[in-house]
């Protein structure tokens, strides 16, 4: 029993003793945290890299005290995305960290020129980088441009950049985050078309980048969402902007909630409606051959805001809105499927629903879908829109001053 009791003890002291360390450890200070990625061609073609580096010190303290930036910006060129980042280390006394890198911003000219597709592979290869990493495109910039701008707020202008993005696609609509992952499920599709979230730099690039640009009550230079970039075969090959982009957003079903202003008689966008739920679902069928597409949006909202004196007690006045909002939308909806049509690019997923729905006929329609038969896609929109509350008031304010 002694000895049994004896080697137990033995085997919990070894297991103890191999299990004490970490055998990939990695000090913090020896570590430069890379937030985010910006990807550019040179007039040479190579590849221009940029990071934007974590001084954590000047993050956790605040800059009052030592007037220093938040981030540092490191560049390098190579022949490829591994030889540029090589070359960076080369520049900073510590080892690049891509493990928390959550934004990658690929230059125009080179999402246009030459796609985004070797950049995801090369960064589905490393072992540290997120494919879950949102991805941007530099709208009428470079990478650079936008990594170099300083933020104030957040602190750190990769955050600003993601959280601009989230608001952007809660509020308003026009912009959808798209990941690294995402925009490879896009690639894979029948045209590799998908769509992208552009952003831009305001103002300009080198007060962008100094500290005391920040430092003042109206920033001269900032930050903000601009448009969603049409992809098809990885490459750029236009922009859908305003109520095109959110046509976009509504049939891909990422609408999470914005603001419709409609028209009353001859007062322009008199009434603000905001959405509090929708669902948009896409079904398609083979009919005479062809492929059909039909596209339903329900979506549920209230009046936020009257420059109209209206009673919407009245049930035809509701009636008269809603049918005025269905229009509106199902008009954002079919501006977006006809500029997707005019670049040829399936960024709806289309081709897959036919898939679907109508296997044995998809096989036919595959090697034309591209140039014949997306291009002329029958597509069919309806909307059922719904005012479900008033706000706190039924009859109008307005109203109670004309009658003074």
């Amino acid at each position: 029993m002694g000895r049994s009791k004896g080697m137990i003890f033995f085997i919990m002291m070894t297991v103890t003793v191999l299990l004490s360390g970490c055998w990939s450890k990695k000090e913090l200070t020896d570590l430069a945290i890379v937030s985010a990625m910006g990807v550019d061609k040179t007039e040479d073609g190579k590849y221009a890299m940029t990071l934007q580096i974590i001084n954590p010190g000047n993050v956790a303290g605040g800059m009052h005290g030592s007037q220093s930036p938040p981030v540092s910006i490191y560049s390098a060129t190579g022949d490829n995305l591994v030889e540029a980042s090589r070359r960076a280390s080369g520049k900073i006394s510590r080892r690049l960290y891509y493990a928390h890198a959550n934004l990658v911003v690929v230059g125009e000219n080179l999402a246009r020129e030459e796609g985004v597709a070797k950049i995801i592979d090369a960064i589905d290869r490393d072992h540290e980088f997120r494919i879950t990493t949102t991805m941007v495109i530099a709208n009428s910039s470079t990478a650079e441009d936008l990594l170099r701008t300083l933020t104030p707020i957040d602190k750190i202008p990769a955050n600003k950049i993601l959280k601009a993005l989230e608001f952007s696609q809660k509020k308003w609509g026009h912009s959808l985050k798209t990941s690294i992952q995402d925009v490879m499920k896009g690639l894979q599709s029948s045209d590799g078309a998908t769509v992208v979230s552009g952003f831009r730099l305001v103002g300009d690039p080198k007060r962008a980048s100094q500290l005391d640009n920040i430092q003042e009550s109206e920033p001269e230079s900032t930050l903000e969402a601009s448009g969603i970039a049409i992809l098809k075969k990885g490459k750029l090959v236009d922009w859908a902007y305003g109520q095109t982009a959110r046509g976009t957003v509504w049939i891909k079903d990422e609408i999470q909630g914005t603001d419709i202003n409609i028209d009353w008689k001859e007062h322009k966008e008199a009434i603000a409606y905001q959405t509090i739920r929708q669902k948009t679902t896409v079904s398609g069928q083979m009919k005479y051959g062809q492929p059909h597409i039909s596209v339903h949006t329900r979506v549920e909202g209230s009046i936020g805001e009257m420059n109209v004196p209206l009673d919407i007690t009245d049930v035809k006045i509701i009636s008269k809105m809603e049918k005025k909002l269905e229009k509106k939308i199902k008009g954002e909806i079919k501006q977006a499927i006809e500029q997707a049509q005019a670049n040829k690019a399936d960024v709806f997923g289309f081709d897959d629903v036919i898939r679907r729905s109508a296997r044995d006929d998809w096989q036919k329609l595959k090697p034309m879908w591209n140039d014949v038969y997306f291009p002329e896609l029958k597509v069919d929109v309806k909307v059922e829109a719904y005012i479900r509350r008033a706000g706190l008031r039924n009859k109008s304010f307005l109203s109670s001053l004309d009658e003074e």
